[in-house]
């Protein structure tokens, strides 16, 4: 009696432990993809299993998980030649998700988990299309027209990410010039700067000197308008207005005007 309630009771707990591992909840912003791992049919189902609860024969058949929300993803710097063979420097950050319905195709595919597909596969893509559109653009072209190249790179990228299942929401480029490009723009901008600074000092004295035409024009004109207005007979108006009724001497002899002519 005792042996059977034994048994009974080791028979429940594996019923139990059976049903616990045959039962996984596929978290919320994510995708299960349910795996077959033996028989005919082994690979991946062709539908992808929604978020909730998923029962499966943890015997035969795998559960995983892939994340549909937007990832980002930092690589680490890589170098590129543009097409007159400079080496530039670029340091890539992208964001991405998995699109929505496409984790089955994704991991039949690979068959692998979403970390080790972005540092491998996904990386592999972002490193070819710098380098493609690298060397179809020249240092010079590139430099003065950086927004459509990375527009460039953004677009490939985007259409090789989509045909894998994934959806390139944003690409930053990180893009470092060599040292000597770098130098020369540095080079260019000083000599900007100081042709900008020489023409404001010349306008400054320009202005200066127009100023003090100005000036000795209005003075120069002040003293012929003086000298137009001091008659003899001004003069001597105002001689009287300013007499103190003393009698004036001018040189030996009192006279009561003084010639001012």
């Amino acid at each position: 009696m005792k042996k059977t309630i034994i048994w009974t009771s080791i028979a429940l707990l594996a019923i139990i432990i059976f049903f616990y591992s045959s039962c996984t909840r596929i978290d919320a912003g994510h995708e299960g993809v349910l795996v077959r791992l033996y028989g005919s049919d082994k690979g991946v189902q062709d539908v992808s299993l929604v978020t909730g609860r998923v029962w499966y024969n943890p015997f035969t058949e795998d559960v995983h998980e892939f994340p549909v929300f937007v990832q980002t993803a930092d690589y680490e710097p890589f170098t590129v030649n543009a097409k007159d063979g400079s080496v530039f420097t670029v340091d890539p950050t992208i964001t991405y998700k998995v699109i929505a319905g496409h984790s089955p195709e994704i991991f039949q595919k690979y068959r692998k988990g979403i970390k080790e597909i972005t540092t491998t596969t996904l990386y592999n893509y972002v490193r070819d299309a710098f380098r493609i559109q690298f060397n179809e653009f020249t240092t010079d072209s590139m430099i003065s027209n950086r927004k459509g190249f990375e527009s460039a790179v953004q677009a490939q990228l985007s259409a090789e990410l989509t045909k894998e299942g994934f959806q390139l929401e944003q690409l930053t480029s990180g893009i470092v010039y060599p040292e000597s490009i770098t130098q020369a723009i540095d080079a260019k901008n000083r000599a900007v700067q100081q042709a900008m600074q020489v023409e404001n000092e010349l306008r400054v004295a320009e202005a200066n000197a127009r100023k003090l035409i100005v000036q000795a024009e209005a003075e120069s004109r002040a003293n012929q308008l003086r000298q137009q207005s001091l008659t003899p007979l001004l003069i001597q108006q105002q001689f009287i207005e300013k007499w103190d009724g003393k009698t004036p001497l001018y040189g030996n002899s009192p006279v009561m005007f003084k010639n001012v002519q």
